[in-house]
């Protein structure tokens, strides 16, 4: 009797045996689809920012001007201690700060009647409102102001009948144009957080007596916190980074931390500005981070 004749197994495709590979390992499937977005998070910003920080701490050859790259802390030094480093921080940073009070102090009555007193078609026809200005080009937006902020521009012509003038440009029209344009980013989150508040804590609030400035400050306030730090840190980190506002409307004779940056790598790239840089993206970490330490606490605090 003739030996059978064996059929060979049919040849498995690639893909078949790849989902093989897979199948009934979701650590190895995340750690695939993460992959290609982690390693571009770590080699193209985080690597960038580790190049930044090493470049921070070499210094410039006194007599050629070319970089060295041997370890010196003169560069913080030198921005720690000069006048004129530590008056534009301050100013970056008070600008900044009394953005992001505007901004809360504007977004959140707004926030509230969108969340809690509006009707629904008055609701969507709030929410488009605030976001129209987000759609038209940031630099357009910067521009329509710079020509309001004019000497000849319509906030003077407005005013001019009154015998008054605009603030023209400068440290106030920095902080304008900021909070205008930075003001739907607090509206948003403040109001998703709004609604979230369920609407029989309030009138239990207001049964057991107390009044609309205690039902703020024990039930909505505490509850709406979260969306309020987010905010607040969103408009506070747009207004210490952002360069193009302060470029247009700053005037002469006024400048930030990144305008200065802009100034200096006109000029070369230093390590003195890698030390800049550095200092800048550490403070917008920091505040990242103490928010999101804090702001929990104090929610369950008040909770």
């Amino acid at each position: 009797m003739a030996a059978e004749a064996t059929v060979p197994a049919p040849r498995r495709s690639a893909g078949k045996r790849l989902a093989d590979l897979f199948q009934g390992r979701p650590r190895l499937t995340v750690a695939a689809l993460l992959a290609a977005p982690l390693g571009w998070l770590v080699i193209g910003y985080l690597g960038s920012l580790g190049v930044m920080l090493v470049a921070s701490f070499w210094h410039l050859n006194e007599l050629s001007g070319e970089v060295q790259q041997g370890f010196t802390l003169d560069n913080y030094n030198v921005i720690f201690t000069d006048d004129v480093y530590r008056t534009i921080a301050l100013r970056t940073i008070g600008i900044a700060a009394l953005v992001t009070v505007t901004d809360a102090i504007l977004a959140f009555p707004i926030a509230f009647y969108m969340a809690k007193v509006a009707k629904p078609r008055m609701r969507s026809l709030l929410v488009v409102a605030v976001l129209l200005p987000l759609w038209s080009s940031y630099l357009v937006k910067v521009g329509a102001w710079r020509l309001m902020l004019a000497e000849n521009g319509a906030i003077n012509w407005a005013l001019e009948p009154f015998g008054l003038h605009g603030p023209g440009f400068g440290t106030t029209a920095v902080w304008l144009v900021m909070a205008y344009i930075w003001l739907p980013y607090m509206i948003l989150p403040t109001q998703a957080a709004l609604e979230r508040v369920p609407a029989n804590l309030v009138e239990a609030s207001a049964d057991l007596g107390a009044n609309p400035s205690q039902t703020f400050r024990t039930v909505l306030l505490p509850l709406a916190l979260p969306g309020i730090v987010a905010g607040d840190l969103m408009a506070f980190t747009l207004s210490i980074d952002d360069f193009v506002i302060t470029f247009f409307v700053a005037g002469v004779g006024v400048s930030t931390l990144p305008l200065q940056i802009y100034s200096m790598i006109k000029v070369a790239v230093t390590p003195e500005i890698n030390a800049v840089s550095t200092l800048l993206m550490g403070l917008t970490l920091t505040l990242i981070g103490l928010a999101s330490r804090f702001a929990p606490e104090a929610l369950r605090g008040k909770s």
